[in-house]
């Protein structure tokens, strides 16, 4: 995205809006008035945005749901709802690039597995997973974030008792 290298640069999170073109912009035409997106600002971004949206809608994503059949029950189209999503989805991920969250070191979980002598299989029935994803996440084959995050804080509590 276009601010992934300098997010600094960014005032707020309207000004990241503005960038990936999803700044609502006032529209009216006769007796009829509305909002619509900003039709400029970074193409690429505003893909990416709707993009997000489209797979947290195929994915069933309780809040996306939520907010969808919220913003229809307001007699908003589903097409508005999604233009509307999509700056609340750019406030999320301004606020991902101006506080990131400390990557896990993928590489240590196998050690510290192993320096606690976990099996790999407890590992694997705590997660519901296969022994063989844990493998994967673990020599970084895979790339899960969030299953690493929730691995290293249940490797922090295995190291507690």
């Amino acid at each position: 995205m276009a601010a992934g290298d300098n997010p600094e640069l960014l005032k707020s999170s309207a000004a990241f809006a503005a960038l990936a073109g999803v700044s609502p912009t006032e529209v009216s035409s006769g007796k009829r008035s509305g909002h619509r997106i900003n039709r400029g600002g970074d193409s690429q971004a505003n893909a990416a945005l709707h993009r997000i949206v489209l797979v947290r809608l195929s994915k069933k994503d309780p809040r996306t749901i939520a907010y969808i059949e919220r913003r229809t029950g307001e007699g908003l189209s589903k097409r508005d709802s999604i233009r509307c999503l999509k700056r609340y989805v750019a406030r999320e991920v301004y606020q991902a690039l101006v506080h990131p969250e400390p990557a896990v070191e993928i590489a240590a979980l196998r050690a510290r597995r192993n320096t606690l002598g976990i099996p790999m299989k407890t590992v694997a029935e705590h997660f519901k997973r296969s022994i063989n994803a844990v493998a994967r996440l673990e020599r970084g084959i895979v790339h899960d974030a969030d299953l690493a995050h929730r691995y290293n804080l249940w490797l922090e509590t295995q190291q507690a008792s």
